[in-house]
């Protein structure tokens, strides 16, 4: 898949209007100038050289140097890629909590007022842009309210020994407790703008897996030998309608690691997606090139361990 995906990828940023030779030295030079800078950036060669070049180092380690920052682009992603997986961890987390917790309570108490409000809020926020609410999100709390601060991860007042080049963790190894409660606050506006989704989708799809289970004999057979309804649904029911749940959250939690472009350039967050966009912008092939390799690898380790969570939640599949 990996080797797909950078075939593809390889292919799809070179069929991009714009030279990178233009962005590197500017409109203005000359011929000579951008027949330099594609000779030094291999730019000049055949497409299959370039690739199989390019394809020689990354089996290497080695995914190039960046047009646009002159890092290597391996450097800049180990920069990048803790922010993007703090936030991506917290929504998921959330998400999954208060989207799994609705889903339940609204199979519980289907066709009750809360059935109904729950699955008219998460349709809408299915249904809602992720720019439009971060904006707006921006302009009531920040501008507005002036509660929460409007982008980045750390005001500049702070600062944080990198531990674990996550923020929140590596403040509390720290015992940096302002620094955590300000990297907390830069993450709640960015959280809710990249949550609605995933959570309304949980919850959806969890209210559809337990009304499915709560049908099935075995649970009849339970209620009828007298246990009460708390340890139905914990212990029986929801245990197995975990597996179609696991799926949605780590189906969730992959495409925001890959998808939360929009989201930290709003909130100015310094992740993989606001770094892809800015190699995009910049024609930087081996910068959008490294990055679009790491976040499919980073996609297939996620639905290796839900695979292997499968078998660990249903024995029959381990059978």
């Amino acid at each position: 898949m990996l080797l797909a995906v950078s075939i593809l990828i390889f292919l799809l940023i070179r069929l991009a209007p714009g030279d990178p030779a233009i962005a590197i030295a500017g409109s203005h030079a000359t011929k000579e100038i951008l027949q330099e800078m594609r000779i030094k950036w291999g730019l000049n060669k055949p497409l299959i050289d370039q690739y199989l070049i390019w394809l020689g180092h990354a089996l290497r380690g080695d995914l190039g140097v960046s047009i646009l920052t002159q890092n290597p682009v391996l450097s800049d992603l180990l920069q990048r890629t803790p922010n993007t997986l703090e936030l991506a961890v917290v929504v998921i987390i959330l998400s999954t909590f208060i989207g799994g917790v609705a889903g339940i309570i609204s199979a519980t108490r289907r066709y009750s007022l809360f059935d109904y409000i729950a699955m008219f809020i998460a349709l809408f926020g299915v249904s809602m842009p992720i720019f439009w609410l971060g904006i707006m999100l921006v302009l009531l709390f920040s501008i507005k309210l002036n509660l929460l601060p409007t982008g980045g991860m750390l005001s500049a007042l702070y600062s944080i020994r990198p531990i674990t080049h996550l923020s929140l963790i590596d403040s509390l190894l720290e015992l940096n407790f302002p620094a955590f409660f300000n990297a907390l606050s830069h993450l709640i506006l960015p959280s809710i703008a990249l949550g609605t989704i995933p959570m309304a989708f949980i919850a959806r799809i969890t209210r559809s897996s337990m009304l499915d289970v709560m049908g099935q004999d075995y649970i009849r057979t339970a209620r009828s030998k007298g246990l009460n309804e708390k340890g139905v649904i914990v212990k029986h029911a929801l245990r197995n309608a975990l597996i179609p749940i696991v799926t949605a959250s780590g189906t969730e939690f992959a495409m925001l690691m890959g998808g939360a472009v929009l989201t930290e350039t709003i909130f100015s967050w310094p992740g993989l997606g606001s770094y892809v966009v800015q190699a995009v912008s910049a024609r930087d092939y081996p910068a959008v090139q490294g990055s679009v390799i790491l976040i499919a690898f980073m996609v297939s380790v996620v639905n290796l361990l839900v695979d292997i969570l499968y078998a660990y939640l249903d024995p029959r599949i381990r059978y």
